[in-house]
């Protein structure tokens, strides 16, 4: 199996999100084959616990906007591990420590990684 288009759509959506929020190290992960319930995993890192809060706020008000419901999120009080899920796409965002940490990159080496897309940004 391969990630839907649906779930490919606003991963796209949610990493521009993140990126916009100052997100790093954006991975995403299609997760289709061993997960049944979620197609896609979009990871990113903050570098503090008001960044990663920003970038998941940012992340769930845009795919809200855009009439993705979120069905469950996760740790967004203590801006460590905050965990967003949005059926066909969960998003990871993580404080840089937790991430090296927890190492769902390695975890899911297995997994195909989906492109994304993201702006190109210039110095001022």
């Amino acid at each position: 199996m391969t990630a839907s288009p649906h779930a490919r759509d606003i991963l796209q959506l949610a990493a521009a999100a993140a990126d916009s929020k100052g997100g790093i190290d954006l991975v995403a992960l299609d997760v289709s084959g061993p997960l049944p319930l979620t197609d896609a995993f979009l990871l990113v890192s903050g570098s503090v616990e008001r960044n990663v809060i920003a970038i998941a706020s940012e992340v769930e008000d845009r795919l809200n906007e855009a009439g993705v419901r979120t069905l469950r999120r996760e740790g967004k009080s203590e801006g460590r591990w905050i965990l967003l899920d949005f059926g066909d796409l969960v998003v990871h965002v993580f404080h840089e420590e937790d991430r090296m940490y927890y190492a769902l990159e390695r975890l899911w080496k297995d997994c195909p990684v989906l492109p994304l897309e993201l702006p190109v940004h210039t110095a001022d």
